[in-house]
């Protein structure tokens, strides 16, 4: 059973930072695809950020967030992260983590197991 455990979502004024992470258990996060998506109140669910570590770490970007945030691995804790800064108030969404064994269905918004959403709120 597969579990993620989600911490880090808050209110913050834009500019400003947050680090979002993302705890699994049940499995390890160097087994899978893992990617952090978000829905905006009234808009499609839209991925954010995905990471893939086979050796060599791969990492994919959505435009909108491109040099603001950063998805990284704690393999030690067996944990994903986001670090968000410069944040800005199309920013305010719920955010998920997910992983799934395939980058390609994480693109499409499916997933093999989901985090709880953590709401991030930029004004």
């Amino acid at each position: 059973h597969v579990q993620l455990v989600k911490s880090g979502g808050d209110s913050v004024q834009a500019g400003g930072s947050l680090r979002l992470s993302c705890e699994v258990s049940g499995t390890t996060v160097r087994s899978h695809c893992m990617a952090w998506l978000r829905q905006a109140p009234g808009k499609e669910r839209e991925g954010v950020a995905r990471i893939w570590n086979r050796g060599s770490y791969w990492t994919y970007y959505d435009d909108s967030v491109k040099g603001r945030f950063a998805v990284s691995l704690d393999k030690a804790e067996n944990t994903l992260l986001l670090q968000m800064t410069g944040l800005e108030r199309d920013d305010t969404a719920t955010y998920y983590c997910a992983l799934d064994p395939s980058c390609e269905r994480l693109a499409l918004g499916a997933a093999t197991s989901w985090g709880q959403g953590t709401q991030v709120t930029v004004s």
